[in-house]
């Protein structure tokens, strides 16, 4: 991905940037309301924050425990709406379920949206996991692997090449074309292991995220993903990303403390922990404000003045 802009200024061998899973907004186990997210979104990208996530979630199912189900509304349409808002920075899913789309749409929805916001698009892809969405779009979830697999080829071929002859379960392109292409590649960041083995992820992702885990335990599967990367990718950076839930206290001081996948603190602390997943080789960390204690555009700006600030004079952020 060799000077692709957002790319670039997002993934850096050493370094680490932040973004924020949309919506963003201290929800907890309500419905969110969607209000503000556009002013939210401005506020992200003026404090220094490098992404906007968007989640692919089609049902409503009360035993997932997410009462945002996704961000409500469909992912590429509210990235667009909210890609429209913000001119810099960079909009990522995490993460489009391949199985769920047909690859030629998808090809031609994500193309578009390269062209309308061009080198801002972070592609993550994954197979799914919620059963409800399957059931509701008649996909069989046991052959997920199978679908993502053929998804993923087909989606390449359509995007990538004029005129390419595909046959494929997923149908024929014969002596027509995909319009439009993207002016850049779009980057394409698996997200779990997508049903298939860890050798096909590392060869075939441009990054990977991968699930929330102390430092100690994250360390061992960034140092084996990366081994396996620089097999097939000699000399080629691969980023590793990962979602984190925080509450930022009040008291700058508060020690740091766990909660459900993440992290209680006051900025200092927040920052060491920070710092510490940096230095595991961790380049991009995802934060999921839903848990806030205090209103997320006072979290927002603590960031702009002091945890940002204190990241990048150390060259990271």
């Amino acid at each position: 991905m060799n000077g692709h802009k957002g790319f670039s200024s997002m993934f850096q061998e050493g370094r680490l940037t932040l973004g924020l899973n949309i919506p963003i907004e201290a929800h907890g186990s309500n419905v969110p309301t969607l209000e503000h997210q556009i002013e939210r979104a401005q506020l992200a990208e003026a404090a220094g924050f490098s992404c906007l996530w968007f989640q692919d979630v089609v049902l409503e199912d009360p035993t997932f425990e997410d009462p945002a189900t996704g961000q409500i509304l469909d992912s590429l349409t509210y990235l667009t709406y909210l890609g429209a808002h913000t001119s810099t920075i960079n909009l990522g899913t995490a993460a489009v379920v391949t199985p769920l789309r047909h690859p030629l749409r998808l090809a031609k929805e994500v193309a578009s949206i390269e062209r309308l916001f061009p080198e801002r698009l972070m592609l993550g892809i994954s197979s799914g996991d919620r059963r409800k969405d399957f059931e509701g779009l008649n996909v069989p979830i046991m052959e997920r692997g199978r679908l993502f697999r053929e998804a993923f080829d087909y989606f390449n071929d359509v995007i990538s090449e004029e005129f390419p002859s595909v046959e494929s379960p997923m149908g024929k392109i014969d002596k027509s074309n995909l319009v439009p292409k993207p002016t850049s590649r779009i980057p394409l960041l698996m997200t779990g292991y997508c049903q298939q083995t860890f050798d096909w992820i590392a060869e075939h992702g441009d990054g990977w995220m991968f699930y929330p885990q102390p430092p100690e335990k994250q360390k061992e599967v960034i140092n084996s993903y990366r081994e396996k990367a620089a097999a097939f990718h000699p000399e080629v950076f691969r980023p590793f990303i990962m979602p984190l839930p925080i509450q930022l206290s009040e008291d700058k001081d508060a020690p740091l403390s766990k909660i459900p996948a993440g992290y209680r603190g006051g900025r200092q602390a927040i920052t060491d922990i920070l710092r510490e997943y940096r230095d595991i080789g961790v380049n991009h960390i995802m934060f999921n404000l839903s848990k806030s204690e205090r209103p997320v555009e006072e979290v927002i700006d603590e960031f702009k003045e002091f945890i940002i600030p204190s990241l990048r004079k150390d060259k990271e952020v």
